[in-house]
């Protein structure tokens, strides 16, 4: 491809801002996307790009109507779209018997619902792209159960049967679909989700959080460019990944036998 267009939700920060700043190490022309216009904004001024180069929209993807209107713009200012990372996402920290529907529901409707607001909205375009590529971005607790991440797993968990079932949809049109499951990536996802636990504070989860958080975002970056490079259909991030991965697939019942214990 010859100055591709990309675009990346969630890309004010953490995995979102690193695939953007490799995307345009490798000349692409980005359309970018979050909730946090001014992050987005830093990160253009950063890159040192213009509108003409980097295209800028303030966006919650749980909003269909928002996510379709995005996509226009992008038809509009750069008449198509190569590759689409669906990579939003938030966190909720609490048990499921204290957890209300209200919080479940934000969870999902960013998480998942984003997911599938963003494939549905620019397939149209990837269909007229001639190397389309879609990355739905998951999580190891996509493929794992975890105590306090009931909301967490189920957006995740859905995130990867609804990708997995779309990649073989679209497969005979040419379309490349990925589904990406990162392990623990050094980001602010801790510092910015809602605890409902009243044993833990904030900076006691984002401790234990960076104890287990290995990868960087750059490095998911790469690895996710690699992914897209390759085609490859399942994207694991990370060492504590793909040990976690086999885990579950040797002992699918007892792999919380092995899983890290929180700290008391």
């Amino acid at each position: 491809m010859s100055n591709p267009i990309i675009a990346i939700t969630g890309a004010g920060s953490g995995i979102g801002r690193a695939l953007a700043q490799l995307a345009n190490s490798r000349g692409y022309r980005l359309a970018l996307a979050d909730i946090n216009l001014a992050a987005l904004e830093s990160l253009r001024a950063d890159l040192g790009l213009d509108e003409t180069q980097c295209l800028l929209q303030e966006l919650d993807v749980s909003d269909f109507k928002a996510v379709n209107a995005w996509r226009d713009s992008i038809q509009h200012a750069f008449g198509g779209v190569d590759i689409v990372i669906n990579n939003a996402g938030i966190a909720l920290i609490a048990n499921a018997d204290v957890q209300s529907n209200a919080d479940i529901e934000r969870v999902m409707a960013v998480n998942f619902w984003g997911v599938v607001y963003g494939s549905q909205a620019f397939m149209p375009l990837l269909r007229q792209s001639n190397d389309a590529h879609l990355v739905n971005v998951s999580s190891i607790f996509g493929i794992i159960a975890v105590p306090s991440q009931s909301a967490y797993n189920a957006s995740k968990f859905a995130v990867r049967g609804y990708t997995e079932a779309l990649r073989q949809e679209v497969e005979q049109d040419g379309i490349h679909v990925c589904c990406v499951h990162p392990g623990g990536i050094k980001t602010n996802i801790v510092q910015s989700a809602t605890i409902l636990d009243p044993e833990r504070n904030r900076e006691q989860a984002a401790a234990e959080f960076d104890i287990m958080a290995p990868t960087t975002p750059a490095q998911a970056a790469q690895t996710i460019f690699r992914a897209i490079d390759k085609r490859q259909k399942r994207c694991l991030i990370g060492r504590d990944a793909k040990w976690l991965s086999l885990l579950t697939r040797l002992f699918p019942e007892s792999y919380p036998r092995w899983l890290p214990k929180r700290p008391d």
